[in-house]
């Protein structure tokens, strides 16, 4: 009998019993007491991932919408290289449970092998931290109680916010052994935090909600769609949703809201009196920028927690409270001039964007086009693509991106878990963003999962071909520090992992590859040039359309 075994049997039967499902392992020896009763535990299905950095992002795809997830790694810096995914679980409120193995007291600060300081690795980045004592001098009785403390605070029972917690676990050796006799268990204890966190908002004034006003739908509000759209109906105000909304399919909703004020005329003439915002803001710079200048009012329902970079947040509210304080609607004409503008910008938009040649915003439009039609879901790199998917992936633009922290680290990674939920998962990503995580293709075709990875290759970064980087210092000093072209074979590197690979020119081309079951890797030349070019084109055509309208 080991108490190393029992102990973690006790966690494992612990997390299990209150719906824990999936975890995440990335091998290593001081871990065996956990790996070895996580796999034990039929209830769990276990991934092993080779990568610690992509181990803890597959798991953040794994608990995007909402089942906690757990990422277990060995002592040493392979806990450092959890804290990428940890930082974007904690700014997107995602459950993570974070376990990482360690050496007992007595081999800390001693320079024994692959021994750091882990105790708080993660600082503020988790909800809960605890650094467990050493199962054979601690009290059984315990081991259920702190189990069951750390998946709490995992799905922000008790009305706190849901995110990544750490336990970290010191073992003695051996680290191999029976399971003795478990503690009993407990009654399930877990509360949904949607259950008490209404209490925790603040009242809205009277008449805030009254005029004329926008409704701002990001990534990551945990609202109900239809009271969303109710609230828009109740005030007649549009809807702007983004592709991380969820939002995009809806009719009444307005997708092209940065190419709108764009427009001046337009955006002078539909200044705001009040914003409700739920969830996370848009991407898109133009559209931030001109509500900053008009300072209006914010008001933020929903997302994960306060977003308040521009000061001008005067509540916090739930849906419901929104609904019940809804004043007086706008005039018809006021939203009516907003869908006006968009079905005008939609229209130009498919008339650029069918083809038969491929550019950024094309490649976009048609991921958004074919994932609705085969039911699939998108990740989107937090670069260029969730920018191009948000302006000109249209109507049936739905996406998961990792804008917590807005990293392109781990993209795949995510999409990967995704995945291995068992739908069928769409990554966008630029090149720079793919051979950062290459490493989630390591055993891919062993998982069972089917991951259509998109790579559109300019060789380099090319979101900063559109920052004045690209003008000053602009030439070879720009190249070498933003375009920073790599030379690597996106298809070879790929192919390296054994996955099935395409190059593809046209429209008709990605559509046919798309339709093709995973994994693979769909390569998509692009020029970053052209790019700049091809934006400016469109951004253009959208602004001579909606000036020319009445208003």
């Amino acid at each position: 009998m080991s108490a190393n075994a029992t102990f973690c049997a006790t966690l494992v039967d612990e997390w299990a019993s209150a719906g824990l499902d999936v975890a995440v392992i990335a091998p290593g020896s001081r871990s065996t007491p956990l790996a070895l009763a996580l796999i034990a535990e039929p209830r769990i299905t276990c991934h092993v991932v080779l990568d610690e950095r992509s181990a803890a992002f597959m798991a953040l795809g794994l608990a995007i919408d909402g089942r906690p997830t757990l990422v277990l790694c060995t002592s040493g810096t392979a806990a450092v290289n959890l804290h990428p995914a940890v930082v974007e679980a904690e700014l997107s409120d995602v459950p993570l449970l974070v376990c990482t193995a360690d050496r007992p007291p007595e081999l800390r600060g001693v320079g024994a092998p692959q021994t750091i300081d882990q105790v708080d690795l993660f600082g503020r980045a988790v909800r809960w931290s605890t650094d467990a004592a050493v199962p054979d001098e601690s009290d059984p009785a315990s081991w259920r109680p702190m189990a069951a403390t750390c998946l709490a605070a995992a799905v922000g029972a008790g009305g706190s916010r849901p995110g990544p917690v750490h336990l970290n676990l010191p073992f003695r050796e051996p680290l191999v052994g029976a399971p003795g006799e478990l503690p009993p268990a407990m009654e399930p204890a877990v509360e949904s935090a949607a259950e008490s966190r209404s209490a925790q908002e603040e009242a809205l004034p009277d008449g805030l909600l009254s005029g004329r006003g926008l409704i701002l739908v990001g990534g990551r509000h945990g609202c109900d769609p239809e009271g969303i759209l109710n609230l828009a109906a109740s005030l007649r105000w549009p809807v702007l949703a983004d592709p991380t909304s969820g939002l995009r399919p809806e009719d009444s909703v307005v997708s092209t809201a940065d190419a709108i004020v764009r427009s001046e005329r337009f955006a002078n003439a539909h200044r705001p009196d009040v914003v409700v915002r739920i969830g996370r803001p848009a991407a898109s710079k133009v559209l931030s920028t001109w509500l900053s200048s008009i300072g209006c009012p914010v008001v933020q329902i929903g997302g994960p927690g306060r977003i308040d970079p521009d000061g001008n947040v005067v509540a916090t509210a739930t849906l419901d409270e929104a609904l019940r304080s809804a004043g007086t609607p706008a005039d018809p004409g006021w939203g009516e001039s907003w869908t006006t503008a968009d079905a005008a910008v939609l229209q130009v938009h498919s008339s650029s964007l069918s083809g038969p040649e491929l550019d950024d915003p094309t490649v976009a439009r048609t991921i958004a086009r074919c994932a609705d039609r085969l039911g699939g879901r998108v990740v989107v790199a937090s670069s260029m693509p969730v920018r191009d998917l948000e302006w000109f992936g249209g109507p049936t633009a739905v996406a998961h991106s990792n804008r917590g922290a807005n990293g392109i680290d781990g993209v795949v990674s995510t999409a990967l878990g995704v995945a291995a939920r068992g739908q069928v998962a769409v990554a966008l990503v630029g090149d720079i963003a793919f051979v950062h995580d290459a490493n989630a293709l390591w055993a891919i075709a062993d998982r069972d999962v089917d991951l259509r990875v998109v790579v559109v290759d300019n060789d380099g970064g090319g979101i900063f071909s559109f920052l004045p980087q690209a003008d000053d210092p602009g030439g070879a000093v720009f190249e070498r520090l933003f375009g920073t072209p790599h030379g690597a074979d996106v298809v070879s590197l790929a192919e390296s992992f054994g996955v099935a690979t395409e190059v593809v020119d046209s429209v008709d081309e990605l559509e046919a590859a798309l339709s093709r079951p995973g994994p693979r890797v769909i390569r998509v030349p692009s020029d970053r040039l052209r790019n700049v070019a091809v934006h400016q084109r469109l951004h253009e055509a959208a602004v001579a359309v909606i000036d020319a309208l009445d208003f």
